[in-house]
């Protein structure tokens, strides 16, 4: 069974398979069709009209099975590597581990953002950016100048309190866990931690940035704690809403995935028992 755990906890090894399977996946191209794949969604997706990975109740189980998707492409090339999460309520700032030269690098410079160290550094000639929004081909970062500071475990555990999934409107105006989460609402919580990331953690292209996985199985165990939390919630809506993916319906761009399938995901992974 894989284990995600915190990437504070990882050894210098784990950190080492980690990175190289992400750039095996990045030199034979099935990286950059993940990035086009959550592109194309970011774009597509809005409030009154079809809405599948974004703004919608399906957010968390689109991104469960987006995550599935790339774990099993890392384990095609090594398959002891499973997606860490990065706890931003305690890593908070850009000293923390996962921005050392051994595993993410760090910050962007001042003058245009582009990382300078690490193995996914422009220098090192194995991270081109080539899924762009601009003309720029590296990874850029602008940690903290975006946004106000990363959340907290109190704002977590704020969102986490909440009884009900999801509600109408289904969208960025929607009441509701799963949009609390997402960020719209409240607190902010995954859509703070990307404009804090910046450079393109702030875009459409946003996996381009590895941390994306970290931030998102994040984001999924969050998830996963809420349904722990609260068993007799269920997903929401159930059936019958129009643009938005009831919980029997299929999740473009698979063809055979619903949210019902998604919901229970120790079928394929589990979270560390000490965080």
């Amino acid at each position: 069974m894989t284990v995600r755990k915190n990437q504070a906890s990882l050894t210098a090894a784990e950190k080492k398979r980690f990175v190289d399977a992400v750039l095996a996946l990045k030199r034979n191209g099935q990286y950059d069709a993940f990035v086009t794949t959550h592109n194309g969604f970011i774009m597509s997706d809005t409030d009154t009209a079809d809405r599948v990975g974004h703004r919608s109740p399906s957010f968390l189980p689109w991104h469960r099975r987006f995550l599935i998707q790339f774990e099993q492409a890392l384990q095609s090339v090594d398959p002891t590597v499973a997606i860490p999460y990065w706890d931003w309520t305690v890593d908070r700032t850009a000293a923390s581990s996962l921005w050392a030269p051994d595993f993410l690098g760090g910050n962007g410079r001042s003058r245009d953002g582009q990382v300078m160290d690490g193995p996914f550094a422009s220098g090192g000639g194995n991270w081109p950016v080539t899924i762009r929004v601009d003309g720029r081909s590296f990874l850029r970062r602008a940690l903290g100048s975006g946004t106000r500071a990363l959340p907290t475990r109190a704002e977590v555990d704020s969102v986490l309190a909440m009884t009900t999934y999801d509600a109408a409107p289904w969208n960025s105006a929607s009441d509701g866990f799963r949009n609390h989460l997402e960020g719209w609402r409240g607190v902010n919580l995954h859509n703070r931690v990307h404009v804090w990331v910046g450079g393109q953690m702030a875009t459409g292209a946003s996996p381009n940035d590895p941390v994306f996985w970290m931030h998102h199985a994040f984001i999924d165990k969050l998830w996963a704690d809420w349904q722990k939390r609260h068993p007799s919630s269920p997903y929401l809506p159930a059936a019958g809403t129009p643009n938005v993916v009831d919980l029997n319906d299929v999740m473009r761009p698979w063809n055979d995935v619903t949210p019902a399938d998604m919901l229970d995901h120790t079928k394929h992974y589990t979270y560390d028992a000490a965080a």
